[in-house]
Parts: C-alpha cells; structure tokens; sequence
C-alpha cells in the first residue's frame, strides 16, 4: 500500500486534476490512499470568509461563499460533463456542503464572534470540497474510489486550529477505516488538513497539514512509501524564487528534510518527516506536471552521503535578547526562561547563550508581547525585528573542512547577528539584516554549490 498526497496546485483546475487521475491510475497496484488539500487559494478564500464573518459583514461573506460554490460547481461541470449522472451527484456534494457552511457563517455573523472552533469548521470545508468532487471524477473515470472522511482518524487533542496528533489513537483508527473503504474498490480517497478530537470535535493540522496527513496515515498502513505530489521537481538545493541555478536533489536523510522544512524550505510542511520515520517509509517529493521526473528520495540516513545539501532561510523573524546578571553561575535560569516561551506556546528556532546572556529566534507570525512581558520582570530585554535566518544543511558538515571559510567567505561586509551550530552537526545557521537575505543566500549558494563546478555540495 502507499499513500499519495496531491497538493492545492496539483488539483488547482480541470486539468490538473484530470493529470492526478491519470497518476494514481498508474499506481493502482500499489493500493493507492489518495490524501487530498483545498483547490489552490481556496484555503486563503475560507479564511477571508471567517474573518468577514467575525466582522458581521454578512453581504461580503455571501459574496465570497458565492465565489466559493460557484468555482466548484463549475470545476465538477468541466470533470463530469460527458457523465450527467455522477455531474448530478458531485453537484448535489457540493450544494448540501455549501449550504451548511452559508448557515453556519449566517450563525456566526448572528452571533460576532468566532470562535477557534468555528474557525476550524469554516476553514476546513476546502477539502471536503474538493475530495468530494475528485472522487467523483475518479469514478467517472472507471477507478473504483471510495470516499473517507478524515475527522474518523486523524485525532488530535483540543487544539482546534493546530491539533496535536494522538499517535496510538490514529495508528489504530486508520488501518480499519481504509481496509472498510477498500471494499469493492481499486483506490481509496480522503482530506489532507483536516481531523477531530477522540469525541467528534472539529480541529485542523494547521497551515500546510496535508504533508502530514498523508505521513500519519502511512505511518498507521506501514506503507511502502509516502507520495508527496507538489508543483516542483523536487527538493532544490535552493529556493528557486530566490536563486537561479538551483538543482534538484536525488536523495536527503530524514535529518536533513527535517532541517530543511523548518528552517524555511517550502517543499514540505515540517512535522511530515516524524510519523514517517517511525516506520522507517521513504518519502517521494515528486512533480504532479511532469510525472515521469525522477525527484528527490527522502531516505534513511545510512543510504545518504555527507556533504552540503542546501541554503535554506526564514525571511521575517524576530531576535530576541536576553540579558540578567542572575544567571551567571545561577541554576534553573534557563529553564525559567523557556517555561516562559512553552507556557505562550511560542516556538524557538536557534539558541545561543554567554555568561549572561541568551539569545534566541522566534518566527514573526508568533505573538511575543507576552513572552516579552513576562521576561522583562527578572531580565533586560531587547527584541530586533526586520531580521533573516540562512541555514546550510547538510550530512556530518562539521567534519567537512573548510565548510565555515567557504560559507562565510561572501559575507565579509554583512553584519551577522548571531551564529548558531546545530547538535546534529546538520546545519550551520545564522542572522543578517533582512535587506541582505537574497543576495546572502545568492552568494552562499554560488560558493557551495556553482563556482566551477568543484564543491558539489562541499562534499
């Protein structure tokens, strides 16, 4: 069995999605778990929808909800127009879920608040939306599907707009649900983002939670393999966005996908490598439009040489300065410290410290007034925004000689703020102006990885 994941862009239209069809015929041997996100932007319309709704701005939620029901019902005509009997049942799918979701917005601005709960609901309906209509059209098509809904298996606890995934919980929910859906069926297909606590509550993955859907439910099948359908070749040894002459990576550790997605590539969301690892499943990064590419295997570490893999960066975030005489030879400080950042759920990316001093990088999208407050009562602190992060990632870069010259050789006139080496030993990562990102990744990325052709990854 093996799990396939189709992002937003790999079902973005009628022509992609006719293309992920044609895929997953291709791998019906393997018994196929299709996991499925939102049309492209769909997810973004839903959140504009919830904020409306929390605003009580009914006549702009009405015309979103409109958008929304219409690019559906118009994607299902272009799928199944040859088919007006599974057009007339897709169509019906999608009427009886945008129905609920107009009454319950209308409640919802009734009412003026949103909760957290009732934000996941809202947000959640683009993969009901879409899977809906995909199976459909792989039935149209003569691929036997069976439809799944998420919220049976994917559990979490009551974190509604980013649960936490009961591991024990799923592993024994999934391989009955998809073994009861297999029946009489040629492949099985559910939502990607979406899940429930252990009594029905509604609660989503967060932001980019269909990757770690799909390893959750490979994990639970001990499946084969885990397809990661996207819109690029692979994992690229930059982002491509920002430096040219990237290349596309045949093969990475566990370890190193793990750095890279949470030191800021995009490829995959970054909790997605943890479930997979369990059960020691490859990972397959691969190109809904180009489908015979060979993309990038995310393997065991053993299969995998040393040597530089990528330059990876966060653009926007925060450096966070800490400063108290009581620390010095002083015992629990660090751990009073960071009781802070855990209790106001703020996640910390590099750490460094001196005698009395901590230094620290939190993500911009966090709210830090409280931790902030809370630090002030026992420390002086100083917060510099408008900041970047670049990791270079790699296998054992600590033993590789000359790494530091060669990574910091193009950064003599850039101020760096902080430097931080992994305990890993699988990435090397520090802070520079904002301003300087891009052509500090540029200039990296030439030296390890383009100047005549001699580092290869500074292997």
């Amino acid at each position: 069995m093996i799990v396939m994941k189709f992002g937003g862009t790999s079902v973005a239209n009628c022509e992609a999605i006719t293309r992920m069809i044609g895929i997953v015929r291709g791998k019906l041997e393997d018994r196929p778990v299709v996991v499925v996100s939102a049309l492209s932007k769909v997810t973004d319309l839903l959140y504009r929808i919830a904020d409306k709704a929390a605003e009580r701005e009914k006549s702009e939620a009405d015309l979103l909800l409109a958008q929304l029901r219409d690019r559906h019902l118009k994607l299902a005509e272009e799928l199944l127009s040859s088919r007006p009997s599974i057009l007339r049942e897709a169509c019906a799918r999608v009427n009886s879920l945008c129905d609920d979701l107009d009454a319950f917005v209308a409640a919802v601005c009734s009412v003026g608040e949103l909760s957290q709960r009732s934000k996941a609901i809202i947000i959640s309906n683009g993969e009901y939306l879409s899977s809906n209509i995909i199976c459909c059209a792989m039935n149209a098509s003569g691929i036997r599907t069976n439809y799944m809904d998420a919220r049976g298996f994917i559990i979490t606890d009551a974190d509604y707009l980013k649960g936490e995934p009961d591991m024990d919980a799923i592993a024994a929910r999934v391989p009955e649900a998809v073994a009861a859906a297999y029946v009489n069926a040629d492949a099985v297909i559910t939502q990607g983002f979406v899940s429930a606590t252990a009594d029905g509550e509604p609660t989503v993955l967060g932001r980019g939670g269909s990757d770690y859907s799909a390893s959750l439910i490979g994990m639970s099948v001990d499946a084969e393999r885990i397809e990661i359908w996207t819109d690029v070749d692979g994992v690229r040894t930059a982002d491509p966005r920002r430096v040219d002459n990237t290349r596309c990576l045949d093969r990475i550790s566990f370890e190193e996908a793990a750095e890279m997605a949470h030191f800021g590539a995009k490829v995959l969301h970054p909790l997605t490598i943890e479930p997979a690892v369990r059960k020691n499943i490859p990972i397959y990064v691969l190109n809904s439009m180009n489908p015979a590419g060979q993309g990038t295997a995310i393997l065991q570490s053993s299969f995998i040489e040393d040597g530089v893999k990528s330059v990876s960066c966060k653009e926007n975030i925060y450096v966070i300065n800490i400063f108290s005489t009581k620390m010095i030879n002083t015992s629990g400080f660090l751990k009073k410290v960071f009781e802070i950042f855990s209790e106001n759920k703020v996640s910390v990316d590099l750490i460094s410290t001196s005698e009395a001093n901590i230094s620290v990088t939190v993500d911009s999208s966090q709210n830090i007034d409280r931790v902030v407050e809370r630090l002030s009562d026992f420390a002086e602190v100083y917060v510099d925004s408008d900041k970047s992060q670049v990791s270079v990632i790699g296998k054992n870069i600590i033993s590789l000689k000359g790494l530091l010259e060669q990574t910091f050789a193009p950064l003599r006139d850039c101020r760096i703020y902080m430097i931080s080496q992994g305990a890993s030993y699988v990435n090397i990562s520090f802070v520079v102006d904002r301003t300087l990102l891009d052509g500090v990744v540029r200039q990296i990325h030439k030296y390890l990885f383009e100047t005549d052709g001699e580092n290869e990854g500074r292997k």
